[in-house]
């Protein structure tokens, strides 16, 4: 999903790209102690499970609103607990079948949605056809329709591609189970469908104006707009906690315990996760207790360290690579961050980054060193490509740019031959480099609202942009089918396009020969590197900052924030 590096353009005149330390507590009295309050950088872009997919919003979305049929075993990625399902599928238990493509679900009885509804199986079966067939440009739909369907997208262009049949039969209730029809064996599946088999209510969905389920409809709920849906602002899940109110003016989502929870009502009452862009505002309330953990950029963490009754728990690995986006086709329309849109020292061609060489130079351009150095205290690494370190087929021998001025002035020279805060950082460091080149190049850098960036980026508008991708599963397909494929959802911004990525990525899924898709995620590692479409910038390790009251927190890289339910202030 799509991680906040920061919402940041490059922008300029030739180049115009407008583009667990701390100390001991000690033992001051807890304040708001059923209250617990997160200071972050960045607001939800949608509430809607199958729209939303950017970490500020999944924070909110899972797993503190809506559930999924089977969830992780804490830190574990490796195992499941049961959820909203009663057991986990297993060959042993018979759930899953000897050919592995059917997964039987036994559907917990007696759950209630936060309206005081009752979960049924046919709940499960509409929100999981929901979230396939709604499928929004660039949106996470992907993640069920590829290995259910056997497509990564209802649409090739504007054409439905995908009948309701097709979508229908790969999902059936039978008595109280609901069982996944897989159009090829996929291993990954159960991690899936630990991250992104969220259920709400059919018939709530449908009398506030969503689809209804029928297979006549669908059609006119694909592809919507963000805010088209009612889910858009509103909630109805079985979690832990209940929506109160996402107040969009002030930058804050209100939760309440679900006291009908299915478990153990949640031990906090009320969770107010608030947006505050500047850091000293949120360490200053770190510090006052009004704020119980704040988001803190690694270039900053020499500022709370040593802080009284603060604990900084460090080194926490992360399936996350920060990126540095190419647009191959800007989206001229109104856009400003182009400039004159002539190679004319007032701007540049909306197709200024289709070619290669300036995406090289610009990849020479970049001191990674000092990136990772300023902006991460070097706690990260540079990666090879988009397969990042903990995946299968991560390789660091395979090829990698490296900062190198020469490099980048031979690379600029040949494309026009041809004619043709770790926000700030990371665009400082490639404006000094690329302007140091030439004189007449220029680079500025505008900083942009989180919720808003996206939505330009979406728009195909962005120019050179960072922007980075945090694991929805712990699988490589995760990462080269968002960064490489067609379909993905940073070539659907860029308008990046390779048909051998393409074909690759298709075969590393379906493969259930580790050595074998070891080898293809290599090969997409190569592509990566020849064709140029990111900047591969850092893979960074995670570190969190709370009041050393707070109790029963522990680690999950999948989660695009914090599992309240454990929580506690004591």
């Amino acid at each position: 999903m799509r991680q906040r590096m920061a919402a940041w353009f490059l922008v300029g005149v030739l180049l115009v790209l407008m583009s667990g330390a701390g100390t001991r507590a000690t033992g001051q009295s807890v304040k708001n102690p059923d209250t617990f309050v997160t200071l972050r950088y960045g607001d939800p872009e949608s509430l809607d499970p199958a729209y939303q997919y950017d970490t500020a919003s999944y924070e909110v979305v899972y797993p503190n609103v809506y559930e999924t049929l089977i969830g992780y075993n804490g830190s574990v990625l490796s195992t499941y607990v049961p959820r909203l399902a009663t057991e986990v599928p297993s060959l042993a238990n018979g759930l899953i079948s000897k050919d592995g493509l059917t997964y039987t679900f036994p559907i917990r009885p007696g759950v209630k949605f936060h309206d005081g509804t009752t979960m049924t199986p046919e709940d499960v079966r509409y929100s999981t056809l929901r979230f396939m067939l709604q499928d929004r440009d660039g949106g996470p739909s992907w993640l069920l329709l590829s290995p259910l369907v056997g497509k990564e997208s209802t649409r090739d262009g504007d054409k439905i591609v995908v009948t309701y049949a097709e979508a229908a039969k790969t999902v059936t209730v039978q008595g109280n189970n609901v069982v996944f029809h897989l159009a090829h064996p996929y291993g990954a599946f159960l991690s899936i469908v630990a991250a992104w088999s969220f259920v709400m209510p059919k018939a709530w969905a449908a009398a506030h104006g969503d689809w209804d389920g029928s297979a006549g409809t669908w059609q006119k709920f694909n592809n919507p707009k963000l805010q088209d849906r009612y889910a858009f602002d509103h909630m109805n899940g079985t979690g832990p906690f209940k929506l109160v109110s996402w107040d969009r003016q002030a930058k804050e989502v209100d939760l309440a315990r679900h006291d009908a929870y299915w478990r153990a009502p949640a031990r906090l009452s009320r969770v107010v996760i608030r947006d505050v862009a500047e850091f000293t505002n949120r360490r200053l309330q770190l510090q006052q207790g009004d704020a119980d953990l704040i988001e803190v950029d690694r270039s900053d963490q020499s500022k709370v360290m040593g802080m009284t009754d603060v604990t900084i728990r460090d080194d926490l690995p992360r399936l996350l690579i920060q990126v540095l986006h190419f647009n191959f086709k800007i989206d001229p329309t109104a856009n400003p961050d182009i400039g004159s849109g002539k190679l004319d020292g007032s701007g540049i061609p909306p197709e200024f980054f289709s070619d290669v060489h300036v995406r090289k130079a610009f990849a020479y351009a970049f001191d990674y060193g000092t990136f990772i150095r300023d902006a991460y205290r070097g706690k990260a690494i540079q990666p090879s490509g988009p397969i990042i370190q903990g995946l299968l087929g991560y390789d660091p021998s395979l090829p990698k740019y490296t900062f190198d001025k020469n490099k980048a002035a031979a690379e600029f020279k040949e494309a026009f031959n041809t004619g043709n805060t770790a926000r700030q950082i990371g665009a400082q460091v490639i404006k000094d480099a690329v302007e140091s080149l030439n004189p007449k190049f220029k680079v500025d850098i505008r900083n942009l609202q989180w919720s808003s960036f996206l939505q330009l980026t979406n728009a195909h508008k962005g120019t050179l942009y960072a922007l980075g991708w945090a694991v929805d599963y712990p699988d490589p397909d995760d990462f080269a089918q968002p960064f490489l494929s067609s379909k993905g959802d940073y070539p659907h911004r860029n308008s990046y396009n390779n048909p051998e990525a393409d074909r690759l990525i298709k075969e590393a899924a379906v493969s259930s020969d580790p050595a074998k898709r070891k080898q293809l995620y290599k090969e997409l590692t190569q592509i990566a590197y020849n064709d140029v479409p990111s900047i591969w910038a850092a893979q960074p390790t995670a570190f969190k900052v709370m009041r050393s009251w707070v109790r029963g927190w522990y680690w999950n890289t999948v989660y695009g924030g914090e599992d309240y339910y454990p929580l506690a202030k004591q």
